[in-house]
């Protein structure tokens, strides 16, 4: 290890250090895959230790799932306020079609991987990944209804989770950005209808 390295690895501790690993593992699976992926291969690329990999995660599964989370919070997407329902969830839908569209290929390719690895189910995986995180709808929906323009009282949650199924489905199976006419169909056509219809 050259002496800049040795001092790289001095310096790095607690969150940081583990934020270097991470984006490191990320970094792996995005240029050699799940697969390829290992946990000597993500120390060497952060320049640090496999046992210091090995104490905070106990496999590479933990590993992977944990750098996918942690580029999901570190990259998040810009969540508007227009003042109006329709406008903030066309323009979310399209910021998070064009930001997220890579990420969900690279999880995508990772999720079979890790299916045959752990024994779980998609919606498990899924799961794990978002852990307690909060949705970026969250916080349109809320404001949507101190407005009055929703009911979240009423409305069902798979109604609110509809535009943002529709988006994933549509980028896991084009791998592109949605349309943009097409997020207008899906909020115009399908989202805005049932909104109006559980309203009091």
């Amino acid at each position: 290890m050259t002496e800049q390295a040795q001092r790289t690895r001095q310096r790095r501790r607690g969150e940081e250090l583990e934020a270097a690993l991470l984006d490191a593992a990320w970094q792996d699976l995005v240029e050699v895959g799940f697969a390829r992926l290992t946990m000597e291969s993500v120390a060497a690329r952060a320049r640090t230790g496999v046992a210091v990999l090995y104490r905070r995660w106990p496999n590479k599964d933990d590993l992977v799932l944990a750098a996918i989370r942690h580029y999901g919070t570190t990259h998040p997407v810009d969540i508007p306020d227009t003042g109006d329902l329709r406008d903030d969830l066309i323009a979310l839908l399209n910021n998070t079609s064009g930001l997220r569209v890579g990420f969900a290929t690279i999880v995508s390719a990772t999720f079979s991987g890790l299916l045959a690895s752990t024994g779980l189910t998609p919606a498990e995986v899924r799961e794990k990944i978002m852990a307690d995180r909060p949705l970026s709808s969250d916080q349109i929906f809320v404001r949507a209804h101190q407005r009055g323009e929703i009911d979240l009282d009423r409305i069902p949650p798979a109604v609110l989770a509809m535009p943002f199924d529709l988006m994933r489905h549509e980028m896991l199976m084009t791998y592109k950005p949605i349309p943009p006419e097409r997020v207008l169909a899906i909020v115009d056509d399908l989202f805005m209808p049932l909104v109006a219809a559980h309203r009091p």
